[in-house]
């Protein structure tokens, strides 16, 4: 595997981010504020054009001005070509078909860094799982990226961290190395698990979240189910070989507070419609981006149920989403499989 050469220790790694949209651009952003030269490929011409030719992506990050050292283009053979990591930022349920378009001409041993926060519906399988499957290549090249990280508080350099997960140290340190820079420090671990579900599931938490908030609750409410919402998610990463430390780190705890309380959430957003009273595809019409945690409560309570786990205030979301549950009626109080007082 060709782990990182001078260039990457110095911070001038070739570096490729597949996908535009406001995480995409803003981790290429991280990248490219640490020194690294990156071509970022979206899908639309004018966007890749736009970012080159202005330094904006006005339709996901108004206002931001990107840096003369990140450059788009539309083609994915052109970005791919000589890069030294690739990071992959597309919708979850499009992850596969996108790896199917570039496993022929992915740069050979280069690291594969997933920034998705997603399990594929019908396999249940993680992104980096998806990634190994797709491209056929050994789990210690792929990294997975998670942590307190709103897209447009990072475009505006507000100081923050995330960790940088793989099986190989060597690759999470070798991409931590470049995805690092004044404002954005990358720590690193060897919990792939831990690190991509406390990612996906908090996108369910925080969906809870705000459908409470836009029904109207207070803290108390939004503090319980937070606290709750971390027993659960703690409980089913650990229940698939999580470490335990891993969901009170960035990749668990701290992507849960940020996720949960910030206007500033997709899927705190989606939350908060969905207690207003809109529809689920009445809040997929209103949403820009996607919110990954409405396309991955099906798969976690079905994984849930393989291993036993108990996810009552996830199977409320699931209940609100398919119109059987009145938002209102979700409250961490009926979080619970008894009536009779359980242990915290």
């Amino acid at each position: 595997m060709r782990l990182p050469s001078s260039a990457v220790e110095h911070g001038a790694a070739r570096v490729a981010v597949l996908g535009a949209g406001s995480w995409g651009t803003t981790f290429a952003k991280v990248l490219a504020d640490g020194g690294a030269d990156v071509l970022i490929w979206a899908r639309r011409r004018e966007v890749a054009h736009e970012i080159t030719e202005t330094h904006r992506n006005s339709g996901y990050l108004p206002g931001i001005n990107l840096p003369p050292n990140l450059r788009g283009h539309d083609s994915l053979e052109h970005v791919l070509a000589g890069a030294e990591q690739v990071y992959l930022s597309v919708p979850s349920q499009s992850l596969r078909s996108n790896l199917a378009s570039i496993r022929d001409i992915l740069p050979p041993e280069v690291p594969v860094v997933s920034l998705m926060k997603g399990v594929e519906r019908g396999t249940g399988l993680r992104m980096s799982e998806v990634i190994e499957q797709e491209l056929g290549i050994d789990r210690d090249r792929i990294a997975a990226v998670s942590g307190p990280n709103l897209a447009l508080e990072i475009a505006k350099r507000e100081p923050t961290a995330a960790v940088v997960a793989s099986a190989s140290h060597e690759t999470a340190v070798a991409v931590a190395t470049v995805a690092s820079n004044d404002y954005f420090r990358s720590f690193v671990n060897t919990d792939v698990i831990g690190t991509e579900f406390g990612g996906v599931l908090k996108n369910l938490i925080a969906v809870a979240v705000g459908i409470a908030d836009g029904v109207g609750y207070g803290e108390n409410t939004k503090a319980s189910i937070i606290t709750r919402g971390l027993v659960e998610l703690s409980a089913f990463a650990v229940a698939f070989g999580a470490r335990p430390e891993t969901m009170i780190g960035l990749a668990g705890l701290g992507d849960l507070i940020a996720t949960c309380e910030s206007p500033l959430s997709r899927n705190n957003t989606a939350g908060r419609l969905l207690g207003q009273g809109y529809g689920f595809e009445q809040v997929i019409a209103q949403m820009n981006q996607t919110a990954e945690g409405l396309a991955s409560v099906g798969p976690i309570l079905e994984l849930a149920a393989t291993r036993g786990v108990s996810m009552p205030i996830v199977a409320q979301v699931a209940r609100v989403l398919e119109g059987t549950l009145d938002p209102r009626e979700l409250a961490p109080h009926l979080a619970t499989d008894s009536d009779e007082p359980q242990p915290e």
